[in-house]
């Protein structure tokens, strides 16, 4: 048996005009939130931005792709638990099965602790970009080592750091710090981005990957442009240079993709377009490889 059918609720939400070719990509919600410690809601976040897809323009005249023409397949969200561990091993069967499709594979949260079932499902070879206000490098939170605040430190101790890039953060503890600079994970500091740095240094970053999984924690970007997420955070980055340095991975072959903490609750729908739009542009970024 499948895991998808084992696991899968069947209840597509994204629509897309041309259901009869092959799927250009295939997308998955976990409606996962139980270890969150500010805003409980994230698990609500993938049906959002299903919504907010299905109502933004997906038209990219610059790439001179229309995803009105391809087939976007859409599983619906797995089955819904509270018990991280067992999230976590749902997330990686679901993913290992998909990625042996070799599709571009969209995950959408959720809570960030996801992740450590999705990107360890990918070759070990893949490079793993996050873009995140926060570290997640805490040993345990709230008394757990399986948390959306301690998920990166899991997938270091299981797979290493020398693949990892790390964007954005403005918001941690000492104990991460340290962490991040014993292990020497490299990172785009939330200033280089502000002072124009950003697309640069990510694009020569990438250069040295076939594949790559990229990880986009929400409340990396300022609370002004991304008010719906769980743990949001003064002072950050705009819409406009995040989207730059999505666009600087346009020679890159991005294979998964997740997007997390997005929370309905506290939204005005700017938060789940960006999330949206982030899906529309990287699946057209891939297809434009290919024209």
């Amino acid at each position: 048996m499948s895991f998808l059918d084992l696991y899968m609720n069947k209840n597509p939400l994204i629509t897309a005009s041309d259901g009869d070719s092959e799927p250009v990509a295939t997308i998955f919600g976990v409606p996962f939130d139980a270890t969150h410690s500010y805003k409980p809601g994230c698990r609500f976040g993938p049906d959002a931005i299903r919504d907010s897809f299905n109502n933004i323009e997906i038209f990219h005249p610059e790439l001179k792709i229309d995803l009105e023409a391809v087939n976007i397949e859409d599983l619906g969200n797995t089955r819904h638990t509270v018990v991280a561990s067992e999230m976590i091993d749902m997330v990686r069967k679901i993913t290992t099965e998909l990625v042996a499709r070799q599709r571009q594979l969209f995950i959408l949260g959720g809570e960030h602790s996801i992740t450590y079932g999705t990107y360890t499902s990918f070759p070990k070879e893949t490079g793993y970009v996050v873009f995140d206000a926060h570290y997640d490098l805490r040993d345990e939170f709230a008394d757990i080592k399986l948390s959306h605040a301690s998920y990166l430190r899991r997938i270091v101790e299981e797979r290493g750091s020398e693949n990892i890039l790390h964007v954005g953060a403005r918001a941690f503890v000492k104990e991460e710090l340290e962490f991040l600079t014993k292990n020497k994970i490299k990172t785009i500091s939330d200033r280089e981005i502000r002072d124009g740095k950003g697309p640069r240094l990510l694009k020569d970053h990438v250069s040295t990957f076939a594949t790559l999984y990229s990880s986009f924690d929400l409340d990396v970007l300022d609370p002004a442009y991304a008010p719906g997420v769980g743990n949001p955070e003064a002072a950050g980055i705009t819409s406009r240079e995040l989207f730059d340095m999505v666009y600087s991975l346009e020679n890159t072959k991005v294979s998964g993709v997740d997007i997390v903490e997005l929370n309905p609750y506290h939204d005005n729908g700017a938060t789940a377009s960006l999330a949206a739009k982030l899906i529309s542009t990287l699946i057209a970024l891939n297809l434009s490889k290919n024209n």
